[in-house]
């Protein structure tokens, strides 16, 4: 088995693994902490199920480093002695980890949330696996396939902007309420449905399936919250820029994914919410 296999296969292996934790209390007696802000949220489900994603890397990648969402503690143990890295490096090898993506729908009893790992070499993504424990999927990009549960999966289709369903993915604190509402609008004139669904990596995975034509934010994502999906939408056929419209890495403005067929239609509908021309 090649190293991008035998990665891609681990992403999937830790993805399962950390999902499981966290399912099994959900809709249950969890205790929700606040970390930002009032409603960026943390639950003791978010570190025992990156705690499991990252026991289950190390099986087979000892010295792994991670850049994860979360403080993080071995198993079994009440003190803090993984390393976890403040980015992702620019050379060698890292595993990016968002154990309970969407942890808002998981705290109200939402089905629609994520474990999601991405393996990056150099910075660039080699393999994604993006689980949603509470839907039974899981959507895999490694070397040779980009799947949802085990069957091929492409980018939809369609190419009319009045017929593609969109989400708003993020959540853009910066914002003044003036600026949400005009990039709204500018979505709503031109596609023919919105959706906010609240899981950035879930909503990238169904991007990357077919399920919906675009994805986009204005701000800058943090890693664990888009290098999986956007390796996902890639290797499905899609296609994924900035808010400027150049093709996407890590750290840059904005985010903006399609199927491609009218990613030009997609952005120019972000960049007029934004007043960016």
């Amino acid at each position: 088995m090649s190293e991008a296999t035998l990665r891609a296969a681990m992403a999937e292996r830790a993805a399962r693994a950390g999902g499981v934790v966290a399912r099994e209390t959900f809709r249950g007696d969890v205790a929700v902490e606040t970390k930002a802000n009032k409603n960026d949220l943390v639950t003791e489900a978010d570190r025992d199920a990156q705690r499991q994603v990252i026991a289950t890397i190390r099986q087979e990648f000892p010295n792994a480093d991670f850049v994860c969402e979360e403080d993080s503690r071995p198993l079994g143990t009440d003190t803090m002695s993984v390393d976890l890295l403040d980015a992702v490096p620019e050379t060698g090898d890292a595993w990016i980890v968002d154990p309970v993506d969407g942890t808002g729908n998981y705290v109200r009893g939402i089905r629609f949330w994520a474990t999601s790992i991405a393996t990056v070499s150099a910075g660039e993504a080699v393999a994604a696996a993006t689980f949603l424990p509470a839907e039974g999927d899981i959507y895999t990009a490694g070397p040779e396939s980009v799947s949802r549960n085990d069957e091929s999966m492409t980018v939809s289709e369609r190419g009319d902007p009045e017929t593609f369903a969109a989400a708003l993915i993020g959540w853009w604190a910066g914002m003044e309420g003036g600026e949400y509402a005009s990039l709204f609008e500018a979505a709503a004139d031109r596609f023919g449905d919105l959706r906010r669904l609240g899981s950035m990596q879930g909503t990238l995975a169904l991007v990357a399936s077919g399920g919906l034509e675009a994805a986009f934010m204005p701000k800058t994502p943090h890693p664990w919250d888009a290098i999986a999906g956007v390796h996902l939408v890639r290797r499905a056929g899609g296609t994924v820029t900035d808010v400027h419209g150049n093709p996407w890495s890590n750290g840059d403005d904005g985010l903006v994914a399609s199927n491609g067929e009218a990613h030009d239609a997609v952005l120019d509908a972000v960049r007029d919410g934004l007043d960016l021309d």
